[in-house]
């Protein structure tokens, strides 16, 4: 087995990577979080030029037909570089669902508009508590005449202030279990549908409290077959699971080479810190850890491509593994500043804070043990 990346996925990487210094300096992420919608719309646009936004769509749909490692590729960039966009939703979550579950009319008209830049997206999962699992979702969704009303608040879905579309999970039937969950396409200028933006560590994310009183949906609007969309939602996760750990390996690795650079260039006693043995330590370390962390993202992304047996399982080793080391090593980071590693004005925290937020989503540690414990017990 050759785990070492073609020619093109190297391409990729290469060209997502000067894109972003060039396009996306600190500076420019700094303005973005002070910006009122948090990402720049002509930046967007040119994500759909690149081809970017369409990159695990079928060609018919006016995507690439890629898979997860080229995702992994790209999003382990963006992380790098603390990217402000709705790309995550729109592509691995909302993308990823339709393209599960969706019928070939939502595909056509949703799949191609979020590949041409013209559309954006999220998925709304969770209700009250962080439960990643079919047991999360109970909101409410009834039959009314030709259609359904949705009743309840959906909470943490990135970047729904400026989705067009707005995915939601809801049961038409059933307790708590993965039976009677369904999913919804509702336009967030649907009359009963509000959003509240909520402030969250990672100010490069935006994310907001999404509340339906009475907002009815036509019939059409059900992806997939009614209170059988489990499935897809769980497939859907475990990408983005593997989505979440690759953002978190970037963050790790630009925190790992601003430390070596910083190590190098400062001085104490009259010599670099980075002489030190305790610094080398932390820094050999740290490297550990982000080498270990590129093994199991990019294992776990193969594996959901070439759907082997042990793909589940691989998606829920990554993220909860790299939840921890990300941690580690952003944290180690700024140790190895010193005071200047969390101010303000130093760019570091932006992808401690980066990692950080992304801990929780999509599962956190426990949870995805837990799952590993269940699949192998099964």
């Amino acid at each position: 087995m050759d785990f070492s990346f073609t020619p093109d996925q190297q391409l990729l990487r290469q060209s997502v990577r000067a894109f972003l210094e060039e396009k996306v300096s600190t500076k420019v992420v700094r303005q973005l979080v002070d910006d009122p919608l948090g990402y720049s719309e002509p930046l967007w646009s040119e994500l759909a030029t690149l081809g970017w936004l369409g990159l695990l769509f079928p060609e018919q749909y006016g995507g690439s037909g890629l898979g997860m490692v080229e995702l992994a590729l790209v999003l382990e960039e963006m992380g790098r570089a603390a990217f402000p966009s709705p790309y995550f939703p729109s592509v691995v979550l909302a993308g990823s669902a339709l393209n599960f579950a969706g019928n070939p009319a939502q595909k056509e008209k949703l799949l191609t508009g979020i590949a041409a830049g013209r559309v954006k997206a999220t998925l709304a999962f969770l209700d009250g508590s962080l439960n990643w699992g079919p047991g999360g979702i109970s909101m409410k969704a009834e039959r009314r005449g030709s259609g359904f009303v949705l009743r309840g608040v959906k909470r943490f879905v990135p970047w729904a202030h400026v989705s067009d579309v707005i995915l939601v999970a809801a049961r038409t039937s059933g307790g708590t279990g993965s039976e009677g969950i369904s999913l919804f396409l509702v336009d967030r200028t649907t009359p009963g549908v509000s959003v509240a933006p909520v402030k969250g560590i990672d100010l490069t994310t935006r994310w907001a409290e999404v509340f339906f009183a009475e907002a009815e949906v036509p019939t059409d609007a059900l992806v997939g077959p009614q209170g059988r969309a489990w499935p897809a939602l769980e497939t859907t996760l475990q990408r983005a699971a593997v989505g979440a750990a690759a953002e978190m390996l970037g963050a790790a690795r630009r925190c790992l080479e601003m430390s070596t650079e910083y190590a190098k260039v400062r001085e104490q006693f009259g010599q670099p810190i980075g002489s030190f043995q305790a610094i080398k330590h932390k820094c050999a370390e740290m490297l550990l850890e982000v080498e270990n962390t590129h093994s199991a993202v990019y294992y776990a992304a193969w594996a959901l491509d070439a759907n082997a047996p042990d793909a589940a399982v691989a998606a829920s080793v990554a993220k909860s593994y790299v939840g921890d080391a990300a941690r580690r090593v952003c944290g180690e980071a700024i140790q190895v500043h010193g005071g200047i590693g969390f101010t303000w004005e130093y760019d570091l925290h932006l992808y401690f804070k980066r990692a950080k937020a992304l801990e929780p989503l999509y599962g956190d540690q426990e949870h995805h043990r837990e799952l590993i414990v269940q699949r192998a017990a099964s």
